[in-house]
């Protein structure tokens, strides 16, 4: 029995996202269109086990996940015939064999989403598909300060729509905001955390927006994290992408 590491980018656009619940049309999420060629391929029934569970309408740049066979299909043959069969939407980077103690559920060190908008007055037709639409430019000094507040361990269940009771504090490392020198009417939000809460990267960048567009105070995440106000805004889907799951060196 082999474990096999695969990385792998996706458009999310016309999936429900990484899995959803079983029964509930799962042959129009990544995990089923993924596992049906791997089944395919090896002749085996697979179970994946993925760095993240990204949402509907989510792109990924760069998802992990692992599956044990008992296939002898060299690593880049496997990627190849998987390249093959797979939509045109779907794509794997990279193939390996690494140790039967990796999970890539489980083994994530941390996990980083990014949420790209257009500020230009005229949305551009070629990155219309993974951008947001904002014009005028939210103020980001005040969505740093609002920022701050959020980074640290908090119980994150205000920003999000988990039905957990207990077992919701996060902790949220880095939340950055730049313009590339080549794309100005770009504005890229990137946040890092542990773990991610079902609806947490919408709401927290929805709040951020909110913030940056003057309907909010930054001292509104306080009061949101305190209960005395409610995280409202999710931004859109097609605008987030999962930008990497973060594993320890040895992985």
């Amino acid at each position: 029995m082999r474990n096999i590491k695969l990385t792998l980018q996706y458009d999310g656009t016309r999936y429900l996202g990484w899995q959803k619940p079983v029964g509930d049309r799962q042959e129009k999420t990544v995990s089923h269109r993924l596992c049906t060629v791997l089944e395919r391929i090896t002749g085996e029934s697979i179970s994946l086990y993925a760095g993240a569970k990204t949402e509907v309408g989510v792109h990924a740049l760069s998802q992990t996940v692992n599956f044990y066979t008992e296939t002898r299909l060299h690593e880049r043959d496997l990627q190849e015939n998987l390249n093959r069969y797979l939509p045109t939407d779907i794509a794997i980077r990279e193939c390996k064999t690494v140790p039967d103690r990796f999970r890539a559920d489980l083994n994530a060190r941390s996990k980083t989403y990014e949420y790209r908008i257009c500020t230009a007055p005229v949305y551009g037709i070629f990155t219309s598909s993974y951008t947001a639409h904002l014009h005028p430019a939210p103020n980001i000094d005040l969505m740093k300060k609002g920022a701050g507040l959020l980074l640290g361990k908090h119980d994150f269940l205000p920003f999000s729509r988990s039905h957990k009771k207990k077992g919701t504090v996060r902790e949220l490392m880095n939340i950055d905001f730049s313009i590339p020198e080549e794309e100005a009417d770009i504005l890229k939000i990137s946040m890092t955390a542990d773990d991610f809460l079902y609806r947490m990267p919408f709401l927290i960048t929805g709040t951020l927006l909110e913030i940056g567009k003057g309907i909010r105070t930054p001292e509104s995440v306080r009061n949101i994290l305190g209960g005395t106000e409610k995280a409202e805004a999710i931004c859109e889907a097609k605008g987030l992408l999962l930008k990497s799951v973060q594993y320890d060196d040895y992985m």
